[in-house]
């Protein structure tokens, strides 16, 4: 008689590295996002490109450094539903000021906002998914969001 295979045969503990390989992923993403903004165009590089497009210096500076410490938390498995939650503002942008009138692939000349586009949903998932496997966030008793209104709203979202 032919082997059925089911569910049953995946281990419990599968989401969970679902989840550490998304964080991992994603948090790899970030990190390069900020390198090139930092190593490549340069932080002023960065901030006059910002200007251009009509945003403050401001902005140019806050989108670096979630990118930069968002990408070490969700590396290391720390608060990672808040920063994806932080991370999405930053991926809208990108496609309202800089891809959206590129037309849908990344390919296009100047880039499509069809990458912008995945890592929102890539986020999304990591907002349900949280810190998942080997997270020092959970090492260290990090509960699933904390208190306060950005717990609140996390809380909200995964509910």
């Amino acid at each position: 008689m032919p082997t059925r295979h089911t569910t049953s045969h995946i281990q419990p503990n599968a989401p969970e590295f679902g989840a550490l390989v998304l964080r991992v992923g994603l948090g790899a993403l970030f990190l390069a996002h900020a390198w090139l903004k930092i190593a490549v165009f340069t932080i002023p590089g960065t901030v006059q490109f910002f200007a251009s497009l009509g945003l403050p210096a401001i902005a140019a500076y806050g989108t670096i450094l979630i990118e930069l410490v968002g990408g070490v938390l969700l590396i290391l498995g720390v608060a990672s539903r808040l920063v994806s939650l932080a991370m999405l503002p930053v991926l809208a942008g990108s496609i309202l000021f800089v891809h959206g009138d590129k037309g849908w692939l990344f390919s296009n000349e100047g880039g499509g906002w069809e990458f912008p586009a995945f890592l929102i949903v890539a986020s999304l998932a990591q907002v349900f998914l949280g810190n998942g496997a080997l997270s020092l966030g959970t090492l260290l008793g990090e509960r699933m969001a904390p208190a306060g209104a950005s717990g609140r709203l996390a809380r909200a979202v995964v509910s």
